[in-house]
């Protein structure tokens, strides 16, 4: 787990919010505080949507960022900063699949049980902290610091500029 403090908030939030940067991502919960606590729980509700529905926006049993993204920015937008939010997005499992190729190969995918990406911002700072679940204790590292360079690496190719706190 490492936590990375960007460094243009602006961008970042516009990335996030507007732009289709994280869109791919997987949202598992939400909390935005503005003049309210408003708390999302990414978990699809399956009588909602059709089974076409489900195949053709690629719906799985959490809400895909890009779905929750106008929702959430509804909330933030206004003349008034919100005193904090904390978002956490998680890798499909298919993306898992390809990661878990490139890191760990002989690792069984259905011992993951999620690839996080922590998104807080309170104080007037944004952290992205990373974080890996298992459903296995193992004393291997080498998935966790993967994951660690992965998300690095995505922010990079997204040009979205960070500071490694220790």
């Amino acid at each position: 787990m490492i936590a990375l403090r960007i460094a243009d908030l602006k961008s970042f939030t516009s990335a996030l919010f507007v732009g289709e940067v994280f869109d791919m991502w997987w949202m598992r919960e939400a909390s935005i505080t503005t003049f309210n606590v408003f708390s999302i729980d990414g978990r699809i509700h399956r009588g909602y949507f059709t089974e076409q529905e489900r195949e053709e926006q690629k719906i799985g049993e959490l809400s895909p960022w890009k779905l929750v993204r106008p929702t959430c920015f509804t909330l933030i937008r206004g003349k008034r900063l919100p005193e904090s939010f904390r978002i956490t997005l998680q890798l499909p499992p298919v993306d898992v699949g390809q990661f878990l190729q490139s890191v760990q190969p002989d690792f069984p995918l259905e011992q993951v049980g999620g690839l996080y990406l922590n998104i807080r911002y309170e104080e007037q700072a944004m952290y992205c902290v990373t974080g890996v679940s298992l459903n296995v204790f193992t004393l291997d590292k080498r998935i966790e610091h993967g994951w660690d360079e992965e998300v690095k690496r995505f922010l990079k190719e997204k040009q979205i500029a960070y500071i490694q706190e220790s």
